[in-house]
């Protein structure tokens, strides 16, 4: 255990980001905060420093406990870092997963592959049934 690391590589070995290059360009974007400072990927965090990150919609906070090099697994991460995020961030973060996707109900919207097979299929024969009947009734 560090006394200091990387603040990219923090993130990175706590599992805030999936991969530590992702980790950087979050940083180099601007949307890591340390203490209310934007900072650089090669910023040093330490034990008891406060954390924002910005995944639209929601920014989470996140306090070090301690720092480490190497990527722990999940069950271990409480040990490294406690959430601070307040609980109206989670509130967005599900309003947004809520609005993005509606699931439609059957019949409603726009059909699917197989329902527009059908409809152009019942058309072709009702319309070839209706030429076949208009000619009957003129003979």
């Amino acid at each position: 255990m560090a006394a200091e690391v990387r603040i990219d590589k923090w993130l990175w070995a706590t599992r805030v980001f999936k991969t530590r290059s992702l980790a950087t360009d979050q940083c180099k974007l601007g949307r890591v905060t340390m203490n209310g400072q934007n900072v650089k990927p090669s910023h040093l965090v330490k034990a008891g420093d406060i954390i924002d990150v910005r995944k639209p919609p929601v920014t989470f906070r996140f306090e070090v406990l301690a720092t480490l090099n190497n990527r722990v697994g999940a069950k271990l991460v409480p040990n490294y870092l406690r959430n601070l995020t307040p609980p109206d961030q989670y509130e967005l973060l599900e309003m947004a997963r809520i609005g993005g996707f509606v699931k439609r109900q059957k019949g409603l919207g726009r059909p699917t592959k197989k329902e527009g097979r059908e409809m152009r299929e019942f058309a072709d024969e009702a319309f070839f049934g209706f030429d076949d009947w208009d000619d009957d009734e003129e003979n």
